[in-house]
């Protein structure tokens, strides 16, 4: 996942997935209108996904144009969490049609209505190309988090579309007008996974957890690995947007007057092995070390060879 460091918001990605948003947008409008003529809610629930999906790319490329905001003093770290919010309305905005198509489902399975099962065939393979196409536009740009995240969302949107297709198919073969609820009960799960996946990234960056691809304890060994530090303690690491990652810790160094150097070594190591170039580190002598953390209050106490807690 090394490019999960990298952040730089390539122009490239970000036309990729502006082209990837215009197009799936459109075809989710064109869905949107057919499932309501044909009476199909397996087609406006695909409809609703494909909005959902459209959504998070379009916060993706509010988030990466907010975050290039420069910090301010009102927003000391600059909008860099723009991409959380947006995310958490994303959520929000997903709830609400699941909530929809589910209410919709319970109704027409009851009292099944009619359906023209031709349109909706025509329609949701015409949804199956759209995506097939946005996914290798996808798969061919340049791979960053967002790009990566929205060609998922496309994958969805493909089972979502394959649904809607078979709904279409069996309307028409056998006129069994039941299976329209019933898959499009299929696709609100769907959207339902990857919303419930959303939102435990959003809670994990809001309560500032270690980001998912660092390893808190391989960090606070290579740092006390590091030539002049005798141990590392109060680490932490966090998220500021899903590209940059922030940390801050206290170094023990066994002599002060080497501390220049010793920085140097640190911040650099934490650059280029995991990606982390927001650095706050604090030196301390052992005197001030022990004084600190005799009460345990430190958290772990990472040393060269293995690491304990006090």
């Amino acid at each position: 996942m090394s490019e999960h460091h990298h952040h730089h918001h390539h122009h490239g990605s970000q036309q990729t997935l502006l082209f990837a948003l215009g197009f799936t947008v459109l075809f989710a409008l064109v869905e949107a209108v057919a499932g309501w003529w044909s009476n199909s809610l397996a087609l406006i629930g695909d409809a609703g996904h494909m909005v959902t999906d459209s959504l998070a790319l379009a916060v993706g490329a509010l988030a990466a144009w907010m975050s290039r905001k420069p910090p301010s003093l009102v927003h000391s770290y600059g909008l860099k969490r723009a991409e959380v919010l947006g995310a958490l309305l994303n959520v929000a905005f997903m709830v609400g049609v699941i909530v929809y198509i589910g209410i919709e489902a319970m109704e027409r399975w009851k009292t099944p209505q009619a359906v023209r099962g031709g349109t909706v065939m025509v329609v949701a393979f015409l949804g199956l190309l759209v995506n097939v196409a946005v996914a290798r536009i996808l798969h061919g740009g340049e791979q960053s988090l967002n790009v990566r995240g929205a060609f998922l969302h496309v994958m969805g949107d493909l089972l979502g579309s394959v649904a809607a297709l078979a709904a279409g198919a069996v309307i028409w073969l056998t006129g069994w007008y039941p299976i329209d609820p019933l898959l499009s009960a299929f696709i609100g799960v769907l959207i339902l996974v990857s919303s419930a996946r959303l939102l435990g990234d959003v809670l994990h960056v809001i309560m500032e957890g270690v980001p998912r691809d660092i390893n808190l304890e391989d960090v606070g060994r290579a740092l006390a690995s590091v030539d002049g530090v005798q141990h590392v303690h109060d680490l932490h690491v966090w998220t500021l947007d899903s590209s940059t990652y922030a940390i801050s810790a206290h170094v023990v160094v066994a002599a002060m007057s080497q501390w220049e150097a010793c920085r140097e070594r640190l911040e650099s190591l934490l650059a280029t092995k995991f990606g982390i170039s927001h650095t706050t580190l604090q030196p301390e002598d052992s005197e001030t070390f022990r004084k600190e953390c005799a009460d345990g209050s430190c958290g772990p106490i990472f040393r060269a060879k293995e690491s304990l807690s006090v």
